[in-house]
């Protein structure tokens, strides 16, 4: 008789149609770090997808302290999320992760969802 048991299979966290995007730790850690040196508790981190650049397409990120009505609210590590169902469709899927260079430093978006992007990478087709 066999009595091996196996631990359950532990995952990062996916985005789902109801959480569109997923922030890596870097991410989180930036946000969280935001929130604490701006007095920026209780806020949303809103994500949105905006016109702009040579490709069309751009992403916004603010601090807010409401979601709009009809907003996608959801949480990851106690960073409380919040984009529009509009925005959802182009981000469903997303990773965004924090990077730091000799360049600067920023939010990078791994969008499945994108086409292509324009040459100074500020903006995107679908």
């Amino acid at each position: 008789m066999d009595t091996t048991t196996t631990a359950p299979e532990t995952t990062a966290p996916q985005s789902t149609p109801a959480n569109p995007v997923r922030l890596t730790d870097a991410a989180i850690t930036q946000v969280k770090k935001v929130i604490q040196d701006q007095g920026f508790q209780d806020y949303f981190f809103s994500i949105r997808v905006v016109p702009a650049g040579c490709s069309g397409l751009g992403y916004d990120l603010n601090m807010v302290r409401e979601a709009k009505p009809n907003d996608l609210t959801w949480e990851q590590e106690g960073v409380k999320i919040a984009t529009d169902a509009l925005s959802s469709q182009y981000l469903t899927g997303t990773e965004i992760d924090f990077v730091s260079g000799i360049t600067g430093a920023g939010f990078k978006f791994n969008n499945p969802n994108a086409k292509s992007s324009c040459g100074c990478g500020t903006s995107f087709t679908t």
